[in-house]
């Protein structure tokens, strides 16, 4: 059996009459930016996590950087952000002029650790921009609480938990504001680059239309320098199909989830998720450790299984962060982890015989049958 690490054509076979009647809708109307599929988009996904505006936007990094600077966060701010993670969320505070200062995650979650921020703000601090990594929530109540105590604002990285909830609420109205990718492979993803900002601030959000769209509010008149940041009319349209599904094809990836965590547990070291009680995840990603990490991947291979590292360069050991200074000792946490960490095959359309079969090979490794 040959288990891909992720199948998106069968994604979109599933769907197909659905989208190809959006695409036709849209083609037909001859609309294609900031238009009525955007705003019907908009209006359903801030539904769906119970924020009072969506802005749709190019892409996730965008929406992240779109969020600072209607913050007025730049040159000589800093904004915690976590050690790990992918870089996007880093650049996003780099490319308006302030400075990412690393936090540790806890390494049972893998998200920011809380107890770690009181060491890390300064008079320079402005924000927190936690990640919400592999479709679980970070613990938004405890960062929140702290930043409240100083004055912070909370930025989320949404990307990878649409659908996630912390205590209850979903992720997207955990923070004062979120941004979200749909990037192709997240779980809702469009069929391009695409994302959104989430807020209930009705002030913020009108900053932020105006923004994404060169700085205007009205043709021609530019009340600030802008970026060209629009979700255009198909992506809207086509992730409009895919939010009506995304509830059933997050329970179907709890299920598989599920079946992991039942038939690897005490395999090896292997180091299962741990899930907060508070947590309800959506499983973007399946992570496991292992100090045998490339040989578990070789031997993975070799069963036709696909697997894939999520991630292996720290952001602060990444070339585009040289200029910082930071060694791999400086975060242990997050290098032990890009050292450790690897993601099984996991998404809707897996089977539960996929699963089996890629825990069996688990097991077949560490000698466990």
């Amino acid at each position: 059996m040959t288990i891909p690490f992720l199948d998106l054509k069968a994604a979109t076979a599933e769907l197909r009459p659905e989208l190809d009647a959006a695409h036709a809708r849209v083609a037909d109307s001859g609309w294609f930016l900031l238009g009525r599929e955007l705003e019907a988009f908009e209006s359903d996904y801030a539904a769906s996590v119970g924020a009072a505006h969506c802005i749709g936007v190019a892409n996730g990094l965008e929406a992240l950087q779109l969020v600072l600077i209607a913050r007025g966060i730049g040159a000589g701010d800093e904004v915690i952000v976590p050690s790990n993670g992918y870089i996007a969320t880093w650049l996003a505070v780099t490319h308006v002029g302030a400075t990412p200062i690393p936090c540790e995650p806890d390494p049972r979650t893998y998200n920011l650790d809380p107890a770690r921020l009181a060491a890390l703000v300064t008079p320079r601090t402005k924000a927190i921009l936690p990640i919400h990594l592999y479709g679980q929530c970070a613990d938004m109540t405890a960062i929140n609480t702290f930043a409240a105590q100083h004055g912070l604002f909370v930025l989320e990285d949404a990307a990878q938990a649409h659908g996630g909830r912390c205590h209850g609420r979903a992720s997207g109205a955990l923070g004062h504001a979120a941004g979200i990718s749909f990037y192709p492979t997240k779980n809702l993803g469009a069929l391009a680059d695409a994302g959104a900002i989430t807020t209930s601030d009705g002030v913020l959000a009108a900053r932020l239309r105006s923004l994404r769209n060169y700085g205007s509010r009205e043709r021609y008149h530019h009340d600030e320098p802008g970026l060209n940041s629009r979700l255009d009319e198909f992506s809207a349209a086509f992730l409009a199909v895919k939010l009506r599904h995304l509830d059933a094809w997050n329970a179907r990836r709890r299920t598989l989830a599920a079946r992991y965590l039942t038939q690897l547990a005490g395999v090896g070291d292997l180091v299962l998720p741990f899930v907060p009680e508070w947590a309800e995840p959506v499983w973007h990603l399946f992570v496991v450790r292992t100090a045998h990490r490339t040989a578990l991947r070789e031997h993975l291979t070799a069963h036709g299984i696909a697997t894939q590292i999520h991630y292996p360069i720290p952001p602060h050991r990444s070339g585009a962060y040289r200029n910082l200074g930071y060694t791999a000792a400086d975060f242990p946490i997050a290098a032990r982890l890009a050292e450790e960490v690897l993601s099984l095959p996991i998404s809707p359309h897996h089977t539960a015989e996929q699963i089996d079969s890629v825990a069996t090979a688990v097991r077949s490794f560490f000698g466990q049958r």
